[in-house]
């Protein structure tokens, strides 16, 4: 944060940050973020304009504890006052490495315990915060957003739960479909992306990669991702291609839709690397069968590029693709749950986004616009000029 920042505005109230137990190392990562940033920012100044207590703190993330009794039942318990705090909450609500007890077993956490956990949260703040933000990078139920016969519409309803208790903002990332935010339009919902970080990682662990429309293409293994694959071709000055999939909606197999058949709209793939741009991979089936395609096409290199690391099926599928040659790599962001087993991975890269959101949680405490963090067009560009002229 450049001083321009603090003569412009001063703090909305004192930072305060929750990171629930399945958001440790990302808060305490976006903790010592924040603390650099506004030590550096203060230390360029000869007088601030301001002065707010807590502001130049060594520690900006909150004591609380959530237990649970034997039957399962739970509470959280906030060890210090939230009263006219900015109070910012950090929820990963696909964490499948977190547990509990209950009746003597342990038991997996679900994503609707971790939404009732920060439903706890914001219970046990009992309404003294000045403001409340919620960072939820994985919206909670978000790939059931839309209604095609009668079902439910959980991320909706859970939305407005959240805006009901005195949440006044929900930030996400790479959002599936951003049109829920039409369930809250009287509240704020900030879609962020997460592009930049994706391109500064491949580039740095490819520094042979050459980006120009001749040498790599960006791909979308679905109608779904299209318009993050046209940003990202945009961005870089390349092409894009998509794989049109007709699925069958009257039908439903392990939850999802089943394919009925799968077309290639775009131009030659053959010889080019490619960016395989999706926001998760559960399963892993499309994804793979995509980079089959492609190789079978003559695509180079394949480097998938998902925001959220789901991998219910586990790797085994995956591992079996790498050993055949059928992808190169996979990037993933640190926005959730990621096993040590597959972090060792030999394909596996994380793309860490502890300095953006700290860059958005110290914006945001001043109040002022994240419009210049949203829009990451000439940062990306301003990456690839400089690798291109190496």
């Amino acid at each position: 944060m450049s001083s321009r920042k603090f003569k412009d505005s001063m703090p909305l109230a004192p930072l305060k940050i929750v990171a629930l137990g399945n958001q440790q190392e990302l808060g305490e990562k976006i903790n010592k973020e924040i603390i650099a940033r506004r030590h550096k920012a203060l230390s360029e100044m000869q007088k601030p304009d301001f002065k707010m207590t807590g502001y130049d703190t060594q520690n900006y993330l909150v004591s609380y504890d959530c237990p649970r009794f034997g039957t399962g039942e739970a509470k959280c318990v906030i060890n210090e006052s939230m009263r006219g705090v900015d109070l910012f909450i950090i929820v990963d609500t696909v964490n499948y490495g977190q547990q509990y007890t209950m009746r003597n077993k342990t038991t997996n956490m679900s994503p609707d315990d971790f939404l009732m956990d920060l439903k706890r949260v914001i219970m046990a703040c009992s309404g003294h915060p000045r403001r409340i933000t919620v960072i939820m990078p994985y919206l909670y139920e978000g790939r059931q957003h839309i209604r095609y016969i009668n079902e439910s519409l959980d991320c909706a309803q859970a939305l407005q739960e959240l805006v009901s208790m005195g949440v006044e903002t929900i930030i996400t990332f790479d959002a599936h479909d951003n049109r829920v935010q039409n369930a809250i339009p009287n509240h704020g919902f900030d879609n962020f992306f997460t592009s930049f970080q994706f391109i500064d990682t491949v580039v740095k662990t490819n520094p042979d990669i050459k980006i120009d429309p001749e040498h790599i293409m960006v791909i979308s293994p679905d109608l779904g991702g299209m318009k993050r694959a046209v940003y990202y071709a945009g961005a870089l000055g390349v092409e894009m291609g998509l794989f049109y999939k007709r699925m069958d909606y009257s039908k439903l197999v392990d939850g999802e839709h089943p394919v009925v058949s799968t077309q290639f709209l775009g131009n030659n793939v053959s010889g080019k690397d490619i960016l395989l741009i999706d926001d998760m991979i559960a399963t892993g089936h499309t994804i793979l069968d995509v980079a089959r395609e492609l190789k079978e096409r003559g695509a180079n290199r394949i480097f998938i590029c998902v925001t959220f690391g789901l991998f219910s099926n586990g790797t085994a599928e995956l591992d079996a693709a790498y050993d055949e040659n059928i992808f190169d790599s996979i990037y993933t962001t640190n926005l959730s749950y990621c096993p040590d087993e597959v972090k060792n991975k030999p394909y596996y890269h994380s793309v860490d986004l502890s300095k953006y959101i700290s860059a958005i949680i110290d914006t945001l405490n001043h109040d002022t616009s994240v419009n210049d963090l949203i829009d990451a067009t000439q940062r990306i560009q301003d990456i690839v000029q400089k690798h291109n002229n190496k």
